[in-house]
């Protein structure tokens, strides 16, 4: 059986969830509490020497990590991947974009506010990454005005991970009002077949 070590607040171990949930894969999580310290243990160093979540282990003991990487490997074969050369082109552009232009100021200002608080001297970095924040979404807006999913015109993997924290804007405080395309996507996402909330799985094993 797959094995998903994971903390729940984690949009980017959200990712791996949704897509084992939807794919129908048999898993179990082992939740790691990030800020216990509990991915800096020996024994999770072992595993992943970077010492983040999320990390699958595959029935053989072998380990990926990666959110996106993750993401791929659970849905080679299936339809969440496309299968022409343009669409996993296509895919992969968005993962890229979600790491690199979009979760270090959507899922940072969220784990700033929900984990360290307003008091914090990281606050003092908020209104740069609620700025390149909401470049983000604008992006993705301008996409979403032309198209229903972001690759090969049908819902992937490159949805599940532009979803996993643009859901949870709000709690970034990043206001979704002003992106009515972006905000119909997240409908659409949300309906789709075994979709699972965030906080749906509370048990390890």
């Amino acid at each position: 059986m797959l094995t998903l070590y994971d903390y729940q607040d984690s949009g980017n171990g959200y990712k791996c969830r949704l897509a084992l949930a939807q794919l129908g894969l048999p898993h179990r999580i082992l939740w790691r509490d990030i800020d216990k310290g509990e991915t800096r243990t020996p024994d999770f160093l072992a595993k992943n020497p970077n010492g983040r979540i999320p990390l699958l282990e595959l029935e053989d003991g072998t380990c990926i990590a990666e959110s996106n990487a993750i993401l791929w490997y659970l849905a080679e074969g299936s339809a969440l991947l496309p299968d022409d050369r343009l669409g996993r082109a296509q895919a992969l552009q968005w993962l890229f974009f979600e790491q690199y232009s979009h979760e270090p100021y959507v899922a940072t200002p969220r784990y700033i506010l929900r984990h360290l608080g307003r008091q914090h001297p990281r606050m003092a970095e908020m209104p740069e990454r609620l700025a390149k924040g909401h470049a983000a979404l604008s992006v993705m807006e301008q996409h979403l005005a032309r198209h229903d999913f972001f690759s090969a015109g049908r819902y992937s993997v490159a949805d599940i991970a532009l979803y996993a924290y643009t859901h949870r804007a709000d709690e970034a405080d990043l206001d979704l009002a002003p992106y009515p395309a972006l905000r119909a996507w997240l409908a659409r996402v949300a309906a789709q077949p075994r979709h699972s909330p965030m906080f749906a799985s509370t048990t390890n094993g």
